[in-house]
């Protein structure tokens, strides 16, 4: 009041009452700020800290890069972390704990301390402090940038959020590994590529903050690490050829927005009437029509019919922590790794073809070759673990790679088998729980003689599994990398016409641009004339087509920002010109983010709100509060009984949110994971026998079936089950939990019968 006074005198009657509530509403507003940004400060510590202390460690790795590759430090100190977690884990040698965590941390750096031994880089403070400055500041931009978006509309709802939470739940309930399905109760582990959820987990483990805030803090920490990765990856390139800063900075940022927040030539239907997404017809059939509110941001991902091709300005809008989002920071780390062997290979390859090889220099070549190629094979490792298709795709880049390196040679035979035997013995955990859920190579358009003979080896030849794609099409999704691989061919040309010599090292950083290009056009094309039979009918080749194209995507963006620099080297009319074309182009998909992140998240003015479920407040209060309970007093991974639907559906609600086994969750995933309907589906009838059984033998039968412990009735289960019949479970449970509104009610189940 005396603040009041102060300013002009207290207010009286309702001009009071209003300022008393404009002040709640301010310090509930300033409140939820500071819980805001102190929440991601303490998350930003604890990456911060772990990439300072890998750091030494990646110096080493990318000593050729102006940065010492200081942006991988965050993301190789989690992979490594979380790989010798799981690998303990799996082993049960140690438990999946924060001091586990903590004491794997401490050994390595009192290893390093004690027996360092590597002649690190020198670093001096005027160069390499501001350029260290400048990654750290664009990390924290694009983790706060990302962090205030999902802020906007944090809730773990919708698409495969529950899924990828349920994963990530389930595994910080988990003392040691194979995490177990929270959908399909009875000691299944998951059968999926969990590895990234499991990275997940350890950051929520480390940071000790609640896992539904750090859902959105770890999308937020992907793109950081992706932004930062990509800079540094296609500036070096650029670095390694010109040897200007100013090029490479210019250059990685150019790079970073193309693979992290561009989309496709999609949006020039921006620019028209639009058309019927079952219904797509060429753009230039459509009358122009200036009309931006018809323009729906999804339709980039979904303009082939019965098709995915998504990209990670997509993925980072609609927030899924599937496998593809986990492993973009480690496919770019194979990238660079790939990178660096190549041009050090091609570089040898030119100057050994000049000079007499000593034998020391033989042993040394030797060493670099076994331990790059080991290096290689442990990472396809990981992105088989953390999404499955990404294994072979970088394998097989390698593999051309390697081809290319050494042409039809013994290095080729030894570096290529010991990849592979690599990739076997560091996936050897993992995949040997793991059932892959494919069931052979389908030919698209299979001919009629082919369909006769059905199957031969993988390959499946199914009658009407036949959806050809025209070129124009794919234009729309993948021609702004095709015109710079068009655009690189003419530099190149340019460049031979002019009679302009290159060094071996230019001549090495063009090859291995050049196969991005040609690496990536073949991803697209593949699900052209094959595809990876799944469950899907109708959909029969999306997945492959999704999981090649993103791929694709993010290589072919990294060599198109390179394309743009050496447009740049040009003399002055080639360079206006070819950079006119690469800039009209790039105009088309840079446009992508201005509409798809407003469409998700509306006007970006709210205030910022990390917790994931929150939504249940107001939506499922009941649940919520049930949810919360088992969360607080529930140890391990005892059997819960909820309600059972379909995919995509608010069902399964509890299990997703709590890590807790429920005895079937959504079907079609489980149908996909245990590659049988059935599997899961024969469980159905005996849930809904459970919740509307009249006969109580019969029911404490089947509880006993499926060695349940907790049983939910709320809403989810009232609306599902009609004929629900409350009343028995009295007599075979304990009611310990009942909501604040008293309609929803948790039930453990009694030990023994009365």
């Amino acid at each position: 009041m005396i603040f009041l006074q102060w300013l002009g005198g207290a207010p009286s009657g309702g001009e009071a009452a209003k300022k008393t509530s404009l002040q709640s509403r301010l310090c509930k507003y300033n409140s939820r700020i500071m819980d805001w940004i102190i929440t991601t400060l303490n998350w930003y510590v604890v990456l911060f800290a772990l990439g300072i202390i890998v750091f030494p460690l990646t110096r080493i790795f990318f000593h050729q890069f102006f940065d010492r590759g200081y942006p991988f430090a965050k993301t190789i100190a989690i992979l490594a972390l979380s790989y010798i977690a799981f690998i303990l884990g799996i082993y049960k040698l140690l438990p999946f704990t924060q001091t586990s965590l903590i004491l794997i941390i401490a050994v390595f750096v009192i290893g390093y301390v004690y027996f360092k031994r590597a002649r690190l880089p020198r670093l001096t403070f005027n160069k390499d402090f501001f350029i260290f400055l400048f990654e750290e500041m664009l990390f924290i931009a694009s983790l706060f940038f990302l962090a205030y978006i999902r802020g906007q509309e944090p809730s773990i709802r919708g698409l495969e959020k529950f899924m990828d939470y349920g994963f990530m739940k389930s595994i910080l309930r988990s003392r040691f590994f194979p995490p177990l399905d929270m959908w399909f109760s009875g000691n299944n582990p998951i059968n999926y590529y969990y590895f990234g959820h499991l990275t997940g987990a350890v950051l929520i483990k480390l940071t000790d903050i609640p896992s539904a805030m750090g859902y959105n803090l770890i999308l937020a920490t992907i793109f950081a690490q992706s932004i930062t990765i990509v800079f540094s990856l296609v500036g070096n390139i650029i670095y390694l050829f010109y040897k200007s800063l100013r090029h490479a900075i210019f250059g990685g940022l150019l790079g970073t927005l193309i693979v992290n927040l561009a989309g496709n030539l999609h949006t020039i239907y921006l620019f028209t009437s639009g058309y019927t997404p079952d219904k797509p017809i060429p753009f230039w059939q459509i009358l122009s029509k200036y009309n931006p509110t018809k323009y729906w941001y999804p339709n980039a991902t979904r303009f082939i019919p019965f098709t995915i091709h998504e990209f990670p300005s997509y993925s980072y809008v609609v927030a899924d922590l599937h496998g593809h989002v986990f492993d973009i920071p480690f496919v770019l780390l194979i990238i660079a790794i790939l990178f660096l062997m190549f041009v050090n290979q091609s570089q040898a390859n030119i100057q050994n073809n000049k000079s007499q090889i000593t034998n020391h220099k033989s042993i040394s070549n030797f060493k670099f070759l076994i331990s790059n190629s080991i290096l290689v094979g442990f990472l396809a490792a990981i992105h088989y673990m953390t999404n499955a298709f990404d294994g072979p795709i970088y394998i097989l880049l390698a593999g051309l790679l390697f081809l290319a390196m050494f042409g039809i040679s013994r290095r080729l035979f030894l570096s290529g088998g010991i990849m592979i035997l690599s990739f076997l013995l560091f996936s050897f955990p993992f995949s040997s729980h793991f059932s892959p859920f494919v069931s052979g190579i389908g030919v698209n358009c299979s001919p009629d003689f082919l369909v006769k003979i059905a199957k031969l080896g993988p390959f499946l030849f199914e009658k009407g599994n036949c959806q050809p794609d025209p070129l124009w099409m794919l234009f729309v999704l993948w021609g702004f990398f095709w015109v710079s691989f068009l655009l690189f061919f003419i530099v190149k040309y340019i460049q031979q016409k002019r009679k302009e010599h290159s060094s071996p090292l230019h001549v090495a950083i063009d090859d291995f641009i050049f196969i991005c290009f040609v690496f990536g056009t073949i991803l697209i094309f593949i699900p052209e004339f094959f595809y990876i039979k799944d469950i899907y009918p109708a959909h029969f080749r999306a997945n492959t087509m999704f999981k090649l194209g993103y791929q694709a995507f993010m290589i072919m963006g990294i060599a198109s920002a390179y394309t743009f620099f050496r447009i740049a080297l040009l003399t002055r009319l080639p360079r206006f010109v070819l950079s006119c074309i690469f800039v009209f182009f790039f105009s088309f998909i840079f446009i992508y983010p201005f509409y798809s992140f407003p469409s998700y998240y509306g006007t970006l003015k709210k205030t910022p709100e990390l917790n994931g479920i929150k939504w249940l407040e107001t939506t499922f209060a009941e649940d919520k509060e049930i949810i919360d309970f088992l969360n607080d007093k529930v140890t391990g991974q005892p059997i819960i009984l909820e309600a059972q639907g379909d995919s995509y559906t608010d069902f399964a609600r509890i299990s997703a949110n709590t890590g807790l086994p429920t005895v079937a969750g959504w079907w079609v995933h489980e149908w996909l994971w245990r590659g049988s309907a059935n599997v899961v589906g024969s469980r159905i009838p005996d849930i809904v026998a459970l919740y509307e059984s009249k006969d109580v033998d019969k029911t404490a039968g089947l509880i006993g079936k499926y060695n349940i412990k907790y049983i939910v009735v709320s809403r989810m289960e009232r609306d599902k089950y009609k004929n629900l019949f409350e009343e028995k479970f009295a007599k075979l449970a304990d009611k310990i939990f009942t909501s604040s509104s008293g309609f929803g009610a948790l039930y453990q189940v009694k030990t023994t019968r009365p």
